[in-house]
Formats: C-alpha cells, structure tokens, sequence
C-alpha cells in the first residue's frame, strides 16, 4: 500500500469515526427540551453535511492525480478540521 493509499485510508478512518460519534450525540440530543432539540437538529444538519462534503473530498482525492495531489491534501484537512470542530462544539452544547 502506498503512502497515498494510507493517508486516504486514515481520512476515511477519521470521517468515519466522527459519523460513528455524530450518531450516539443525535441520540442524546432526542432527549433535550423541544426548544434545544430544534437548535441541535440544525447543528446536526450542518454536521452532516460537513460530513458529506469530507467523503465527497476523499474520493476527489482518490481520483486525483500527483500534480493535484499536495493541493487536495491541504484542501482535505481543512475540510476534516471543519467537520471536527462543528462536532467538538456541538459536543460541548450537549450538557
């Protein structure tokens, strides 16, 4: 496996593992007052579509070629931190 093939398989890792954690948070969040519970379906909303966007990232970079390659790293993290930082909020609203 080539060191390409790991980084794409550890974003994958990654991304998969924030769907894995958004999902027991969605569940906690069904338990909140309406009022709160409106407020988390739109955080969760934008989680997923965060989460959307990341798989949509890594298979561009899957496709991509070595000229574009350093450039759609860059691009990934930014969209994987985008995505982190949502769920880390939306982790710390659920008290």
């Amino acid at each position: 496996m080539t060191s390409r093939d790991q980084y794409v398989e550890k974003m994958k890792a990654q991304i998969d593992q924030l769907n894995e954690n958004m999902k027991a948070l969605e569940v906690k969040a069904q338990e909140a007052s309406d009022e709160a519970r409106a407020k988390y379906d739109e955080q969760i909303s934008k989680m997923q579509d965060q989460s959307k966007a990341a798989m949509t990232k890594l298979a561009d970079m899957k496709a991509a070629g070595t000229d574009t390659w350093d450039a759609m790293i860059a691009e990934m993290e930014k969209v994987r931190d985008a995505f982190v930082h949502s769920f880390s909020y939306f982790k710390s609203q659920l008290k």
